[in-house]
């Protein structure tokens, strides 16, 4: 019953896939999410073998990575995915405009809030009614790459940044990037939709296929303080693909037997919450939870697998002389799954978002807490303003009606006596209840 009422929710994007999700069981948001990563699967395969650095150029490269990203926004989240594209292109116009050593600022500012503005709407307007797969997720993943690249500018454009920073003059980037770089960075088909954030100088290495040979030369120099890259042959990423792949129908089947017959959502069953016994209620929460964890895993272990087949995501070779592909790779599942201390559970959840927060922290909390502070600060003024105008145009009323009543009441009066009537009180129709009433007044106006 619960998986039928799921398979009714709405989406906004496309509904060719409706008969599919409704023969599965499965909301259509998340069928047309699985449909859109396992066709990025195919084109990352495709873009790797017949639009590689040797057979096309880097504007070919660029364009055909932005536009299957953009298609797979569209089909995704409809006119929603116009929020990503808004924040992308003021983002650029911040770079292009902005002076250098305040474009991380601006573009800060710019991305979280209005990241924060869709994620308040969704929570206060909307009540978390938005689907499961919503455009806020790519917003976050677009924010990431945001920021990441406009400090990187900073960064690399800061003399005094790029001395203390010598050890990382490998991820400053010096040169504003074109329009069709900056959207292919923002828009790839590979993480548009479920990440993970990249380094900027990454993806255009492997855009313009530097980015195996540079790796290799990193990884003979570490080794032997020499270059001998060139002696070792390029790394397929089959395998890799192909053991994450594993991953993900491990993931996708424990999904299907044991998270939907643990539903998170019953935890807030009003029954449930009512007649079950606490530590009942605290053993379902528990294993609900950790069941729910599967569909994180499979969704960004898919993504990798995704970056992997294009190409991306060389890390070098191993201590055993093994290639790794685990340079974009945003969990590890095993040390999840083992973690004996929060801090151990965090290095190995969400593992890209939580490098962006190391990197961008104190900036990124100094720069919040001033935008929370002015932001408090004009909601502060604004409700007193409110509740001043609210009040004297009440106060105003208040006084504009017994006024009002008064005059009636004397007005009645006079009239009563000139036709020779010894009256001292009349009725009024009062509508102050709401609805209108007869009632008997004095010659004060005060009600009998």
């Amino acid at each position: 019953m619960g998986a039928r009422a799921d398979a009714e929710f709405n989406t906004t994007g496309s509904r060719w896939l409706q008969p599919v999700s409704e023969r599965l069981g499965f909301p259509l948001d998340q069928v047309n999410f699985l449909v859109c990563q396992l066709f990025a699967l195919a084109a990352a395969f495709w873009f790797r073998l017949y639009l590689s650095p040797s057979h096309a150029c880097p504007l070919v490269r660029h364009t055909v990575a932005t536009l299957l990203g953009i298609a797979l926004l569209i089909f995704c989240f409809g006119w929603y995915s116009a929020h990503i594209l808004t924040v992308v292109i003021a983002s650029y116009l911040i770079i292009v405009q902005a002076d250098i050593g305040n474009v991380h600022r601006y573009s800060m500012v710019t991305a979280m809030g209005y990241l924060t503005v869709c994620q308040v709407s969704r929570a206060f307007i909307f009540n978390y009614g938005i689907l499961s797969t919503d455009f806020s997720g790519p917003l976050m993943i677009v924010t990431q790459k945001i920021t990441t690249l406009a400090f990187q500018l900073h960064d690399g454009n800061t003399e005094e940044r790029m001395h203390k920073n010598i050890h990382t003059l490998s991820k400053v980037h010096r040169f504003k990037p074109s329009v069709i770089e900056y959207l292919s960075y923002n828009l790839n088909f590979l993480s548009v939709l479920a990440g993970p954030c990249s380094n900027y100088k990454d993806y255009i290495d492997f855009i313009e296929g530097r980015h195996i040979s540079e790796r290799l030369r990193l990884s003979s120099l570490a080794c032997n303080g020499k270059n001998g890259h060139k002696k070792t042959r390029e790394p397929s990423p089959l395998s890799s693909v192909c053991r994450k792949l594993l991953v993900c129908c491990g993931c996708m089947l424990f999904f299907l037997v044991v998270t939907r017959s643990l539903p998170i959502k019953y935890n807030v069953d009003h029954d449930f919450v009512s007649h079950a016994p606490f530590l009942s209620r605290l053993a379902y929460a528990f294993f609900s939870i950790q069941a729910a964890r599967p569909k994180f895993y499979f969704a960004w272990t898919l993504a990798d697998a995704v970056n992997n087949a294009a190409g991306y995501g060389f890390l070098g070779m191993d201590e055993n002389g093994k290639p790794s592909w685990d340079l974009v790779r945003n969990l590890n599942i095993f040390g999840i799954e083992t973690a004996t201390s929060f801090k151990t559970f965090i290095d190995n959840w969400n593992i890209r978002t939580g490098i962006w927060l190391k990197k961008e922290l104190l900036c990124t909390v100094y720069l919040l807490s001033v935008c929370v502070c002015v932001c408090v600060c004009v909601c502060v003024c604004v409700c007193v303003c409110v509740c001043v105008c609210v009040g004297v145009r009440l106060l105003t009323l208040s006084l504009r009606l017994s006024l009002m009543k008064r005059f009636e009441v004397g007005w009645r009066l006079l009239l009563a006596r000139r036709h020779g009537d010894s009256v001292d009180q009349v009725i009024v129709p009062s509508a102050d209840d709401g609805g209108l009433q007869l009632r008997l007044y004095d010659q004060k106006g005060k009600a009998k």
